[in-house]
């Protein structure tokens, strides 16, 4: 080989060496965290995902990707608003999705908790807030007649998803950049909503205004998720576009014009919707317990359309938007529109977890012979568990023991892991993906019994 060539195949080499070594560190923090708050060494910020009692296992989410950590319960100590009667009552109390902070510390690449800190909710003085009736009262009126500006504090992408009527979207994360956005009158009623009681972005876009001279300023502490609980929220037509569609969203988009109307175009995958039938559409509409995104379409983004969401609110439904202007709107911003039958029934087929298999493609895989699955089925429950039976040919490995056990891992073949509820088959899936490993997990509850044979919910 001549010098001509060693030389730049020993520069390639230091350059991967040093991008290896540069290799920037995995955020400690949700991105939503770090706009109010900083995060130390051997701590973590994001939302509260999943507690499994049975291994002393939880796991956090922090935007797109999560962390699996344990914990001894008789040295984790939680700070919580409302403390229960015990640690584990305590963790069990913790809502999905709820923010939280962890300390911990780390040996053998195991994560183990020492805190969990739950967010508290926001503290402000009567005079600085407002209630849902007042924002209800205020939005009936419309911004004219009710003399009020009302303020989105949330990051655009969240503001896309859908928002209180005659809001507009002011993020405290840019807010310093969008004053012009602020009314001229320092006295007018100014008010701010986020993502509910322990979001600190509403509050923070307040102490702003009040820097600035504005007198009259207030927040909606409840924010969206008590608006949508009780009322209809709005999207436009871009937002439909880039929250929903263009992310392959799962959602539910209703159709509620005149069927020879909505038939000589219509939105993709949209639903004929005979507003004097909502009770019938109903009948066979997704299960509120899945919270689909819906977005109701009339003409013009009018009294039809509300009147649908404000039925479909009342049956329980969260996440309920109008599309802003209607149709017209969607038309007029030159969006795609489609032609012919519109769809007869809402389906709504919820976004895989990620690294999530399907029943029907586990139980194809698990009834092949074990030469010629191509894939390892990892169990990973408990040995209390799997003496009662476990799928032919499977390999086990409690959950707990994962890290530890790795040399019994083939790095050359995909593994599939499956426990009882699809609990912790997830928590290995994100241990496995970690390190390496070509990994999925099955998310449904499982049975085996002592003949190899297994039933799946």
């Amino acid at each position: 080989m001549s010098r001509l060539t060693v030389i730049p195949a020993l520069l390639a080499a230091a350059c991967l060496a040093l991008s290896a070594a540069d290799a920037p560190p995995k955020p400690a923090a949700a991105k939503i965290c770090t706009t109010c708050h900083t995060t130390e060494a051997n701590q973590l910020r994001g939302y509260f995902d999943t507690l499994v009692t049975l291994n002393n296992s939880l796991q956090l989410r922090l935007d797109d990707r999560t962390e699996v950590l344990r914990y001894e319960k008789a040295t984790l100590k939680i700070l919580s608003p409302e403390p229960a009667a015990t640690t584990e009552a305590t963790l069990k109390a913790i809502a999905k999705g709820h923010e939280v902070r962890v300390e911990y510390t780390e040996k053998d690449g195991i994560k183990t908790v020492t805190l969990v800190a739950v967010k508290p909710p926001v503290k402000l003085a009567a005079n600085e807030t407002s209630t849902l009736e007042d924002v209800q009262k205020l939005v009936a009126l419309g911004p004219e007649k009710g003399k009020y500006f009302l303020f989105d504090s949330r990051p655009a992408p969240r503001f896309m998803e859908g928002a209180i009527p005659t809001a507009v979207n002011l993020p405290f994360p840019a807010f310093d950049k969008n004053l012009d956005k602020l009314p001229a009158d320092k006295g007018a009623l100014v008010i701010f909503y986020c993502s509910g009681k322990t979001c600190n972005m509403s509050p923070g876009s307040l102490a702003k205004a009040r820097k600035l001279g504005y007198t009259n300023v207030k927040v909606f502490i409840d924010g969206m998720p008590a608006w949508g609980k009780k009322a209809a929220g709005v999207l436009s037509p871009s937002s439909l576009k880039t929250a929903y569609l263009d992310t392959q969203t799962p959602l539910v988009i209703l159709d509620a014009r005149p069927a020879a109307e909505a038939t000589k175009g219509f939105i993709k995958g949209a639903v004929a919707t005979d507003p004097a039938k909502v009770a019938d559409l109903l009948k066979a509409f997704p299960s509120a317990k899945l919270k689909p995104p819906v977005v109701v379409v009339d003409e013009l983004g009018g009294a039809t359309a509300k009147a649908v969401a404000a039925e479909l609110v009342k049956a329980g439904y969260v996440g309920v938007n109008v599309l802003s202007g209607g149709f017209k709107a969607w038309q007029a911003a030159g969006l795609p529109v489609a032609t012919g039958a519109l769809a007869a029934q809402a389906t709504f087929v919820p976004k895989p977890r990620p690294g999530s298999i399907s029943g029907a493609e586990f139980t194809k895989l698990a009834e092949a012979v074990p030469a010629t699955r191509g894939v390892v089925i990892l169990d990973v429950r408990n040995l209390d568990e799997t003496k009662n039976g476990v799928i032919k040919g499977a390999l086990v490995i409690p959950e707990p023991q994962l890290l530890a056990r790795l040399a019994e891992l083939p790095k050359d073949r995909p593994l599939v892991c499956h426990c009882s509820t699809g609990t912790r088959a997830e928590l290995a899936y994100h241990l496995l993906k970690e390190k390496g490993y070509n990994v999925r997990f099955l998310p449904n509850e499982l049975t085996v019994i002592d003949t190899g044979e297994f039933t799946l919910d």
